[in-house]
This record gives C-alpha cells, structure tokens and sequence, in this order.
C-alpha cells in the first residue's frame, strides 16, 4: 500500500483514511450527486461543517452510495455560535439528525474565536461526546500552539486532528512541527489553494511533465509526503479519481522543496488568522 492508500493512525488508536473529500460550498442536489460519486470512486472520509449548511445531502448521499456505514468516515464541525458546553452537545445532537446518523467519526471545533474565550468549553463538550459514544474521535480546525496546548492542559486530552489551511502558498512548517510533536495529524483544508491554485509555476509544471501526471497530483503528492493529510474538492468524477491516484510516482527532494518554497508571507487564502477570525 502508498501514500494514498495506507490509512493513517489517529492518537487514539483509531485510523482515518489518508485523503478526504471535502464539501464546502456544495449544496442541494449538487452536493448529493457529487458525495456519491465521491464515494463510489474510493473516498471514504467526507468532511462536512454546521456552517457548510449540507449535512443533510452528506447523509442522504451516505444511503444512496449502498456502502456500509462502518465504512466511511464523517467529520463534521461545531461553527463558533454553539461554543458553550451546551449548546456544543445540542449541536452535536443536531448534527446526526440532519446527517441521519448515530455517531459522528471525527468531530471538530470549525475555529477557535478566541476573543470569545468559550472554545474550551466546546472541547469539554467534545470529550464528552467521546466518553457518551455519539463522537468516535475529537478534533479541532484552525487552532494555533496556544488553542491546542489550552485545551490539553485543561481535559488531559488532545485533539487527533487539527485542520488547517495549508498549500503550497501557505505550507504552515511551524503548525506541522507543533502537530508531529503533539501527536495530532496535520489535515489540510484547501489543499491546492482554491482559485490561487499554483498549477502554472514553472516548479509544478515541471514535476507533473516529468512524472506524467497532473498539476493537481503533484500538489496532492506534496501534500502527503510532507505528512499532511489533504482534503480535495471536485465536482468531476473524472477529476475525482484521479486525486485518488497518486501512488504512481515520487516527488524528489528537490522538487519537495521547490515546492515548499512557492511560500508567500501573505498566502492565506482570505484574512483567516485563528488569533482574530470569527466564524459564528
């Protein structure tokens, strides 16, 4: 088994597929079909949110894929209006009545709010939901060193995850250190950059001419031999699996680093700094 197809070992034992298929911005009928297809090309982490307002066409493309649930791996995540303990687990609750399901797999804080200081609480909450078995495994999404080390000091517990933005604009050395020392799997949320993917650098181009493949696997390759587990969207089939195919070749260490080095100090996507962002 490659990259692409070894599944990845959380902190609490469990395992969680190596690539995922994420959905925000799909809704309706649209973000039915595309989910289905997505499962029926070999995805098997689907990653929804509150705030992605489809986690009612996630649950109903889960039934109509015909795969056993024991199968598929869904994560969703906790927007900041419900961070207070309670109303985290009466989110959580309502989460699976929309998904129809009876337990989330991996469960996330969508973003810290930090000025609101409630997140802690939203962590506590989690745990519960862990101990309660309506959540298989907690995490988190874009928190810094400091959210994360606050909510482990606080419960004993870290996080499995922690979703972040990362592409090769944005390649995060300092949050992907602080997760191997943690113990946390570093996932990455628009992991090709969104509309600022770099599918014309001369580095990228070159790689995907020299192995044979596309701009996108070369992103997708560089993700996931830097560890990071990556979080594609299309609404394509074709282009679907072949996000999937990506244990056909190797980025060589100086393609890796050329890559890498595509950094910009300004490469986030939007101003999404975890320290000022508000997501409610």
């Amino acid at each position: 088994m490659g990259l692409s197809t070894t599944p990845r070992q959380l902190n609490d034992g469990t395992t969680i597929p190596p690539i995922g298929f994420g959905t925000a911005g799909l809704h309706g009928e649209e973000a039915v079909t595309a989910v289905t297809q997505a499962l029926e090309n070999g995805y098997r982490l689907i990653d929804t949110a509150v705030n992605y307002g489809n986690e009612t066409e996630v649950g109903e493309a889960i039934r109509r894929s015909g795969i056993p649930r024991d199968e598929i791996v869904v994560t969703s995540k906790i927007p900041g209006r419900h961070h207070a303990y309670d109303d985290a687990l009466a989110s959580t609750k309502e989460s699976l009545e929309r998904l129809g399901l009876d337990r989330l797999d991996v469960h996330l804080i969508h973003w810290p709010n930090p000025r609101h200081e409630k997140y802690h609480e939203t962590w506590r909450a989690l745990v519960k939901l862990r101990d309660d078995g309506l959540v298989r495994s907690p995490g988190v999404s874009n928190f810094t060193e400091e959210h994360l080390r606050r909510v482990i000091d606080e419960t004993g517990v870290t996080p499995v995850l922690n979703q972040i933005e990362l592409h090769p604009y944005w390649p995060q050395p300092e949050m992907r250190a602080v997760h191997e020392r943690l113990g946390i799997v570093t996932e990455s949320w628009s992991p090709m950059g969104k509309r600022q993917a770099p599918f014309k650098e001369p580095v990228v181009a070159a790689a995907a001419a020299a192995h044979g493949v596309s701009p996108g696997q070369v992103v997708l390759r560089w993700q996931l031999q830097l560890g990071n587990l990556p979080i594609p969207l299309s609404r394509n089939p074709g282009r679907q699996r072949e996000n999937l195919d990506l244990d056909g070749f190797e980025l060589t260490d100086d393609e890796m680093t050329a890559i890498t080095g595509l950094a910009r100090p300004d490469g986030r996507l939007f101003g999404g700094d975890p320290d000022t962002h508000e997501e409610m």
